[in-house]
């Protein structure tokens, strides 16, 4: 919207605007320093604060734009329209009141989001999880209403608050998810804007900044965007035209989607069959020991030829082949007739009684190596801080009688000849753990996983859409195996290439890519999250007004 430059240039006395009515005396713009809309110097500021009856709406309809770009339905256009909310709710407001609007932009997202977390135990985790991950939403909301507020008074041209300020606003909200998905407990990285791309048109830029530098990309184009909509030139007699700012927004968006896609190199592959046995693996599913892993057998295609790598997904041989011999029978039967090696999952226990949540290779010679899971999932395998939730929820944290530790051992196993990258169910999310896998040699990615407490939900389609981020990002093909879906197999590049139907007993074999070479994303992904945010918040500290306070009048003695 054009607006004239007689509303930031001063008039002489005693004349108006030409057509403007005079509706009653002006006020000095000095008069009002922290007036709506305008700044002390007496600019217009274009980026004051909307009223409520505009920023609430703006705010829940943010939150519930942004939770349908995740599956189902996974919609990842309307992240775009999304953030254009949320930032206009949060633009320029009080503390208070954008903590508030923040909060509520991240109730509306989160509740539906996560749905799935209530499946089974009901609506008491998931309302925890959703109402206590808002929160951040509500810190994230306070930094850009006050890089708004701050920054933009001190940028000392319009192309800085056109160019500028939006890179400081996507770098505060980068470094919130980066928050979030680091504390507590190891924290929560679902949900970021990176990850409701992984079918978009910047998905390929996962490989070079990684999945937070995508969501810096798609945040600072929608604030640009925003910039461009609302900022006035302030030099007198200067246009931005509608057409001009128009341009510029497309040329934005042209050229991130002109970088090409990161070109991975590959060198041979490798037929795996993974095995998607379908049973009843679920911690309500009430099975007798042994039937989830006689569910992985008989889907085992035993017949193969040419198999180099049979995977199982998470804890489908139950538990440890080492001390219970009936279920090292059972690998054997299949090691020993399709003539490959298998990578299984199961729970163990050391000596001294400490459990593992376990990924092992199994071969004619028994057990060769393993890797123990580095992100138990918090209030799902292990409670930390027992003795306090228990007093909270006695009934829901006794359901938990085992509490799985983290492992130390290294993502990395020597399996059929290749380095394979180990990712146990929440392991996925993990940005360090993806990149260990990189730097540890690995050429292709095997996700192990059991989504069967969430079966009906978008839970196991939220986590395909990770797995596949981590593909791009790492520039390796990953063989995405669940007890009961989904199990695809995604090529460096994002692409499905192959896929077993959900909740179906079967095993898919598929020659996977062996990826070699390292993406940006894997050496400078988390520099780039800690400049990013870092940057924002020193110059959002460095814009704040300290020391100056409102000149309150005196009352004159009567």
């Amino acid at each position: 919207m054009q607006v004239p430059d007689t509303a930031t240039r001063p008039q002489p006395s005693g004349s108006t605007p030409r057509g403007r009515a005079v509706r009653g005396p002006s006020r000095p713009s000095t008069a009002a320093p922290h007036g709506r809309g305008v700044l002390p110097d007496g600019r217009r500021d274009e980026f004051a604060a909307l009223p409520l009856r505009l920023a609430f709406p703006l705010a829940v309809v943010g939150g519930l734009l942004f939770a349908l770009s995740f599956p189902e339905p996974g919609w990842w256009f309307l992240a775009y329209p999304a953030m254009a909310c949320m930032l206009l709710a949060a633009m320029g407001q009080r503390a208070r009141r954008a903590a508030w609007l923040g909060y509520v932009a991240g109730a509306a997202f989160w509740l539906p989001a996560i749905s799935w977390a209530g499946r089974y135990l009901g609506p008491v985790p998931w309302l925890a999880l959703a109402l206590f991950e808002a929160a951040y939403f509500a810190l994230g909301s306070v930094a850009i209403a006050l890089a708004y507020r701050w920054v933009a008074r001190v940028l000392p041209s319009t192309a800085w608050r056109v160019w500028g300020l939006p890179a400081v606003v996507a770098g505060l909200w980068t470094g919130r998810e980066w928050f979030s998905g680091s504390w507590p407990y190891e924290g929560f990285a679902w949900g970021r804007v990176g990850l409701s791309q992984s079918q978009g048109p910047f998905t390929h830029l996962a490989a070079y900044v990684g999945v937070l530098g995508v969501t810096f990309v798609v945040v600072y184009c929608v604030a640009v965007v925003l910039s461009l909509a609302l900022v006035v030139p302030r030099a007198p007699g200067a246009v931005l035209s509608a057409p001009v700012r128009i341009a510029a927004a497309g040329l934005l968006v042209a050229v991130v989607l002109a970088v090409p896609a990161w070109p991975t190199r590959v060198d041979g592959s490798i037929r795996v069959e993974a095995v998607q046995g379908n049973g009843p693996a679920g911690y309500f599913d009430r099975a007798q020991p042994g039937e989830v892993l006689a569910a992985q057998v008989a889907a085992t295609d035993v017949e193969a030829r040419g198999v180099d790598l049979v995977v199982w997904p998470e804890a489908a041989a139950e538990a440890d082949p080492r001390r219970f011999p009936a279920v090292a029978d059972a690998l054997d039967s299949v090691v020993d007739t399709v003539r490959a090696p298998l990578v299984a999952g199961a729970i163990t226990q050391t000596s001294s009684g400490v459990l593992h949540n376990t990924s092992f290779v199994w071969t004619v010679d028994g057990w060769q190596s393993s890797y123990d899971k580095k992100r138990p999932v918090p209030f799902g395998e292990y409670v930390p801080d027992r003795w306090f939730f228990s007093k909270l929820a006695p009934s829901l944290i006794g359901l938990l009688q085992r509490d799985y530790t983290p492992g130390t051992k290294p993502n990395v196993l020597d399996v059929a000849g290749i380095r394979a990258g180990i990712a146990v169910c929440f392991d996925i999310v993990d940005d360090g753990l993806t990149s260990d896998m990189a730097r540890g040699g690995a050429q292709v990615i095997l996700a192990q996983t059991n989504n069967a407490d969430f079966s009906g939900t978008d839970e196991n389609l939220q986590q395909l859409e990770i797995a596949r981020l981590r593909a791009v990002e790492t520039g390796r093909s990953l063989v995405n195996v669940s007890t009961v879906g989904a199990s695809q197999v995604i090529d460096p590049s994002g692409r499905t290439i192959d896929r077993i139907p959900e909740y179906t007993a079967t095993s898919m074999i598929t020659d996977v890519p062996l990826g070699t070479g390292t993406t940006p994303a894997t050496v400078a992904s988390g520099s780039v999250t800690l400049v990013v945010s870092l940057g924002a918040f020193l110059v959002l500290l460095a814009s704040a007004p300290w020391g100056r306070r409102r000149a309150r009048p005196r009352r004159r003695a009567a």
